[in-house]
């Protein structure tokens, strides 16, 4: 094993028994894609999906592909509204109004921008193409990131055809970029761009702000290779540039590192490949939710970290600055700054503070404010998350999106539930209560594996709606209906449904609001004492001295373990004549005393409580006669073949019950026999009476006659094929 390997692998092993780290998170349900309520689009005319827009106004999906733009039907995305065509690699689409949407491709290596009109069912585009270098990227595998607001177009992308010159632009009014400058952009991977409105009922009269989320290369760090870092870079609404420094570019514009990484081990997670910015009622407590992958090896390993925006905005208002040293014989270091900061505070949005010294716009900012925003863009103060360590680790699945949902429990209690796409396919369900990470389920979207390229929410609609690059998926943020037992239902912590005895199923809390009743959930705990126990229909199986004997079961979830019980005593593993396997047990080489109950029962553990579910029971008994197995068990093929069992208030039968029950069937079997064999000889009998009619047979009592045969075959009357046909 190589020195890197090596490495590596005692990393994975750190991750592994650390027990201060999150740790290896397994989905509690697998759910396949036959299983999974989706709803699918697919089309010839669809391919490169790149991009979703939800627009709950109008009740449509927008799905921007190569040379197309399809609308769907948020409601049912199987059914396409309107479609448009374009030679272009549809990028961008951003919702101006309920009219308008806002739309931008390659075109064929030179970006353009459009107005798409709606219509109703019908869209069209405006005719208002217009070049847009820096809008868009120039071929569709280059990062970027944009957002629309109020008739201002940010972008974040390359201004060249060769992706050497990456710009964080505003465009359409008051056109302003960031500088060519390394120590500005190096190299940035852009992810996501959003807009936090920081002005809302702000008692210093700050802007709203312009954030940017990318990967780049570092250049504050001695590496013997290019090392990657994440960022998160901010700019201001009302930035106008500078008057003679700084003339239309960024005077606002400052950067930070986003960290996010396991402290005890001194693991950093260095690529940001998504974010998400969950928005609250106050802008203060919104969060900004990553996900976070490594730089070297091939560790399937993928970190969500989540970010407070006061934190943000501390680092950014209060930090201190990075700057460039040089140093004899050696490159030039970033330092932090250690010297007199101008006022007012350079890379601040103009607020109360900066008013009050005469300073309006950022046109009005002095020249030594804005030198030294230029030459110090990077703040020497990391971000970082929420409890300073990742809320979920993931080994085995490579995360490439996500989207976070806010939902109120039953006990009033509000819970983020993130939805996480992998790159083979499927998406992940989770929560974090109380620091610990909890996945709900992992649910197959695409029936062969493809990479999840797009996820969207609608909170309103209560739906995902996801897309590979070949088509797009829409399923319901929840399906409670899956847990058929309510410790099933409770132990699944999951914020969107609880168990209403009353109706003994497992309900969805958003569909209860009309008609309240008595419900049982438990997020936080997953503390199941309340359910309370059913009982199972049992299974009668039959079985012949010295066969095997299989019992089919399957436990409820991925955390939980099967136990078997026969006649209310546990079966060891050990036991020589039980073959415990996974989805049953079989008894090997049965005798006359394994006649009796046998249990199946899940039992999963939630906060070092045990909650057992009998979900099977079998009562095996010997039959007198061997060769009335076959009859029985060909009776009984349909019913003994599943282990699943189902929810029931009636009692289970005694033994005694039992082998009642058995001696009625064994009367049954022989009138079966007797009418098998009544029919059987009526049947030779009419056979019989139509050859003779036909003169297929000859009598016995009369001599054979034989007819010329010139073909030298045996005739239709002959007593081969008679026998073959009957």
């Amino acid at each position: 094993m190589g020195g890197t390997a090596l490495v590596l692998y005692l990393i994975l092993q750190l991750i592994q028994e650390s027990k201060a780290s999150v740790g290896n998170c397994i989905p509690r349900k697998t759910v396949k894609y036959q299983t999974g309520n989706i709803t699918t689009f697919r089309e010839e005319a669809l391919a490169n999906i790149s991009t979703l827009l939800v627009n709950e106004e109008t009740n449509t999906l927008f799905v921007g592909g190569r040379d197309v733009v399809f609308a769907l039907d948020l409601n049912n995305i199987s059914r396409e509204i309107a479609r448009i065509r374009c030679q272009n690699y549809i990028l961008c689409l951003h919702k101006i109004n309920a009219s308008y949407l806002y739309v931008c491709g390659t075109n064929a290596y030179h970006p353009t921008c459009d107005y798409m009109v709606i219509h109703g069912t019908n869209i069209s585009l405006q005719g208002r193409a217009e070049e847009s270098r820096g809008k868009c990227p120039f071929e569709p595998t280059q990062k970027y990131a944009s957002v629309f607001v109020a008739g201002e177009f940010y972008s974040a992308t390359s201004n060249n055809f060769l992706g050497t010159e990456p710009i964080i632009l505003r465009s359409m009014r008051n056109p302003v970029r960031t500088e060519f400058k390394t120590s500005w952009l190096n190299e940035p991977s852009f992810v996501s761009m959003e807009i936090v409105q920081e002005s809302e009922s702000n008692p210093n009269g700050d802007d709203d702000k312009i954030y940017v989320v990318f990967t780049e290369t570092a250049v504050e760090f001695e590496f013997y290779d290019k090392l990657l870092v994440s960022r998160i870079a901010r700019v201001c609404r009302g930035d106008l540039g500078g008057k003679r420094v700084l003339q239309r570019r960024w005077t606002s514009f400052l950067k930070s590192r986003l960290s996010c990484s396991i402290p005890e081990l001194n693991f950093h997670f260095n690529i940001v490949q998504d974010i998400f910015l969950l928005r609250k009622r106050r802008w203060q407590d919104s969060i900004f939710y990553g996900i976070f992958s490594q730089q070297w090896g091939r560790l399937d390993i993928s970190a969500v970290c989540a970010y407070s925006m006061k934190t943000i905005q501390e680092v950014f208002s209060k930090g201190s600055y990075k700057g460039p040293v040089t140093v004899q014989h050696s490159p030039v270091k970033w330092m932090v700054y250690r010297g007199e900061v101008p006022v007012p505070r350079p890379g601040a949005c103009i607020d109360n503070s900066a008013r009050s010294m005469g300073y309006n716009t950022s046109t009005d900012l002095p020249d030594k404010v804005l030198q030294f925003v230029r030459d110090h863009p990077l703040m020497d103060d990391s971000v970082n998350p929420i409890g300073d360590s990742p809320v979920l680790l993931r080994r085995g699945s490579n995360y490439t999106r996500i989207v976070v949902d806010r939902v109120t429990g039953l006990d009033r209690q509000t819970y983020d539930v993130m939805f996480l796409g992998t790159d083979d396919g499927y998406l992940h369900k989770a929560l974090n209560c109380d620091g610990e990470m909890f996945i709900v389920e992992e649910l197959q979207l695409f029936l062969a594996p493809e990479p999840v390229q797009s996820l969207q929410l609608s909170s309103e609609k209560g739906m995902l709606y996801g897309g590979s690059h070949s088509q797009v998926v829409q399923l319901p943020v929840c399906q409670c209906h899956r847990y058929r037992y309510c410790t099933d239902c409770i132990l699944a912590r999951d914020p969107y449904c609880a168990w209403a005895p009353a109706a003994h199923g497992c309900v969805s809390l958003a569909e209860q609001t009309a008609r309240p009743m008595h419900l049982i959930q438990s997020v936080k705990a997953g503390d199941a004492s309340s359910c309370l126990s059913g009982e199972n229909s049992v299974r009668k199986i039959p079985f012949t001295l010295g066969n095997n004997v299989h019992l089919k079961c399957a436990p409820l979830s991925n955390l939980a373990s099967v136990v078997w019980k026969f006649n209310g005593s546990r079966i060891q593993a050990e036991a020589s004549k039980y073959l415990l396997y996974d989805g049953g047990m079989a008894i090997l080489n049965v005798t006359a005393d394994v006649a009796g109950f046998y249990d199946c029962l899940s039992v999963e553990k939630s906060k070092g409580k045990e909650f057992p579910v009998t979900v099977a029971r079998y009562a095996l008994y010997a039959q007198e006669k061997p060769e009335k197995a076959n009859i029985v068990a060909t009776a009984n093929k349909h019913k003994e073949a599943e282990a699943v069992g189902f929810q029931s208030s009636v009692p289970a039968p005694s033994l005694k019950q039992a082998a009642k029950q058995e001696s009625a069937d064994r009367e049954r079997e022989k009138l079966i026999l007797k009418l098998l064999g009544a029919g059987f000889a009526l049947l030779v009998f009419i056979l019989l009476v139509l050859s003779f009619h036909k003169s297929h047979l000859s009598l016995p009592w009369k001599s054979r006659e034989t007819s010329p045969n010139p073909t030298g075959r045996a005739g239709s009357g002959s007593p081969a094929l008679a026998a073959e046909g009957l």
